[in-house]
C-alpha cells in the first residue's frame, strides 16, 4: 500500500473558533431528585460531581438516590398509574405534545447543556439529538389517542410502572426514546439517567413539571449503578427498559427472570460497514466518517468494522486518510468541531487500551496530526488496516473512535465475516444496485441496515438488535408494543 506523506493534507487555511453562547443556559448548582410532582432530596443527603469532560470542571452537584428514594418513585407512580392509564388518550397526547413543544422552545439550552455534560459537538446535539428528541414526544402523542388501531381486533391495556434505564451517550435521545411511548401507552414512569451525563433528563424533569402532567406520573432520578440495580429488582417495577453495555444487559435479564416483568434490552454493536466496488466512493467515505467519528464513537450502533472490496481497498483508503486529516477535534462548544470530548476519563482508558491492544495484536495504525486542548479527554480519530476476524479489536466494542477495516472479495467471504460477531445491532451496505442491497439486507444478522448512508434516524422507524444486542424495538408503531398487554 502507498505510504502518505502527511503534509499533504495540510490546507491552506484554518477556521477561527466559532463557540456557541451559553448565556442563555440555566444550570443549578445543585440538583434534587424528581419524584412524585416535585424536586426532594435524597433520603440519605449524598450528591456527587458532573464534570465537564472537555476541561474537567465541575458542572454541578447532583443527587443521588438510595433504595429509599427508588422506593418511593416506584410508590408514587403506583398511585399516579390508575388516573393517568384511565385518562384518554386524547388528553394524554396533549401533555405529551405539550413536552415536545417546551422541548423545542429550549431547544437551544439543551444543545449547550448536552454538549457541556456528555462532551459531544454542538452541531450533533443542535442538529441531531434535540430535534430527534423532541420528534419522538410529537411522533407519540399521536399514537395516545389511536391504540385501536395500532393494535386492531385487540385490547391494548397499559403495563403499569415502567423502570427505564438511559446511557451517557444520547442523554435527551434516550429519555425520550423510553419516555413518549411508556406514556403514550397510559404507564407511569421511574427514569435513571446515566450518571456522567444527568443535566438534561434533569432539566427535562423541569421541562415535564411545567407541562402539568399530573404528578407521579414522571418520576427522574438519578444515580448509578446500584440505583439502577434497585429499579431493576423492584417487586413494584412491571416493566424494564433498559439501554447501555451487553454485561449489565445480561445481569438485568437474569435479575428478571422468573418474575412478571417485561423486559426490553439494546445493547452494545460492533456494526459492519460494507462498501462495494460499485459504491460512489467518495459518499461512501463519508458515510465511513459518519459511521464511525460520529459522537466520537460512543454510538452502540457505529460502523467500527469497514469491509472494503479488494479492488478499491486502496483508493477508499487513501481518500479516508485525508478526510481523516480534516477533521477538527476539540472543542465542543465550538461549531467547527467535528470530534468533541471523550465522556469520561474511564472511558478513554477502555478506547487507549483497545488501541494498544491494537497494536500489540500486529494491527497497522493510523492517526491524523490533531492539536488536542491542554485539559480534557480526547482521542484523535483511529483507523487500522492488516487485522483479522480474531483480533480483539474488529470483536470487541470500544466504543470510541477507532475503526477496523478489512477487504473481502466476495458477497458471501463479506456475509460470513460481518455475521461473524456476538452482535447484531446495525449494519450499512454501500452500492449503485438495489438488488445487492435487498440482497444483503436478508443476509446480515442486524436489526437495522442501512443503504448508501450511515447513523440515520427518526422517530417513526424501529431500533434495535439481535443476538448480544438485545431484543425488543424503539421507534416507530413497535416501540409501542412493550409497554402494552392484551386482554
Amino acid at each position: 500500500m502507498t505510504k502518505i506523506n502527511k503534509n499533504i493534507f495540510k490546507a491552506a487555511w484554518s477556521y477561527d473558533e466559532a463557540p456557541e453562547s451559553t448565556e442563555h443556559v440555566q444550570i443549578k448548582k445543585q440538583y434534587d431528585l424528581y419524584i412524585d410532582g416535585k424536586f426532594v432530596k435524597p433520603s440519605k443527603g449524598k450528591y456527587f460531581a458532573t464534570f465537564n469532560p472537555s476541561d474537567h470542571k465541575e458542572i454541578a452537584k447532583v443527587a443521588e438516590a438510595t433504595k429509599e428514594d427508588v422506593d418511593k418513585a416506584v410508590k408514587a407512580a403506583n398511585r399516579a398509574f390508575k388516573g393517568w392509564s384511565e385518562l384518554s388518550g386524547k388528553e394524554r397526547g396533549k401533555y405529551i405534545f405539550r413536552i415536545a413543544r417546551l422541548i423545542q422552545e429550549r431547544a437551544r439550552e439543551f444543545s449547550v447543556i448536552e454538549s457541556l455534560d456528555g462532551g459531544k459537538p454542538i452541531r450533533e446535539s443542535r442538529d441531531i439529538d434535540i430535534p430527534l428528541a423532541a420528534n419522538h414526544f410529537f411522533y407519540y402523542a399521536g399514537w395516545a389517542d389511536k391504540l385501536e388501531y395500532a393494535f386492531p381486533n385487540r385490547k391494548p391495556k397499559p403495563v403499569g410502572v415502567a423502570g427505564q434505564i438511559i446511557p451517557w451517550n444520547f442523554p435527551l435521545l434516550m429519555a425520550a426514546w423510553k419516555l413518549a411511548p411508556a406514556l403514550a401507552t397510559g404507564n407511569t414512569v421511574v427514569l435513571k439517567p446515566a450518571e456522567t451525563t444527568p443535566l438534561t433528563a434533569l432539566k427535562l424533569a423541569e421541562i415535564i413539571h411545567e407541562s402539568g402532567i399530573p404528578k407521579g406520573v414522571v418520576n427522574i432520578i438519578t444515580g448509578a449503578g446500584e440505583t439502577g440495580a434497585a429499579i431493576v429488582n423492584h417487586p413494584n417495577v412491571d416493566k424494564i427498559a433498559f439501554t447501555g453495555s451487553t454485561g449489565v444487559g445480561k445481569y438485568i435479564q437474569k435479575a428478571t427472570a422468573g418474575t412478571n416483568k417485561k423486559l426490553t434490552l439494546e445493547l452494545g454493536g460492533k456494526g459492519a460497514n460494507i462498501i462495494f466496488e460499485d459504491a460512489a466512493i467518495d459518499q461512501a467515505v463519508e458515510g465511513i466518517v459518519n459511521a464511525i467519528f460520529f459522537n466520537q464513537g460512543h454510538v452502540c450502533c457505529a460502523g467500527s468494522r469497514l469491509f472494503v472490496q479488494e479492488s478499491v481497498a486502496d483508493l477508499v483508503i487513501e481518500k479516508l486518510k485525508r478526510r481523516m486529516e480534516t477533521l477538527i477535534v476539540g472543542n465542543p462548544l465550538d461549531k467547527n468541531t467535528d470530534i468533541g470530548a471523550i465522556n469520561s476519563k474511564k472511558q478513554l482508558q477502555t478506547i487507549e487500551n483497545y488501541i494498544k491492544i491494537g497494536l500489540n495484536e500486529g494491527g497497522e495504525i493510523y492517526q491524523p496530526n490533531c492539536k488536542f486542548p491542554k485539559n480534557g479527554n480526547w482521542c484523535a480519530p483511529t483507523l487500522f488496516i492488516n487485522v483479522s476476524q480474531s483480533h480483539r479489536i474488529v470483536q470487541e466494542e470500544i466504543f470510541g473512535p477507532v475503526l477496523a477495516i478489512q477487504t473481502f472479495r466476495t458477497i458471501d467471504e463479506v456475509v460470513e465475516k460481518a455475521n461473524n460477531t456476538p452482535f447484531g445491532l446495525s449494519a450499512g451496505v454501500w452500492t449503485e444496485k438495489g438488488s445487492k442491497i435487498f440482497h444483503m439486507t436478508q443476509k446480515l444478522n442486524a436489526g437495522i441496515v442501512w443503504a448508501n448512508t450511515f447513523n440515520k434516524f427518526d422517530a417513526t422507524s424501529p431500533f434495535g438488535g439481535y443476538k448480544e444486542s438485545g431484543f425488543g424495538r424503539e421507534g416507530g408503531l413497535h416501540g409501542l408494543k412493550p409497554y402494552v398487554k392484551f386482554e
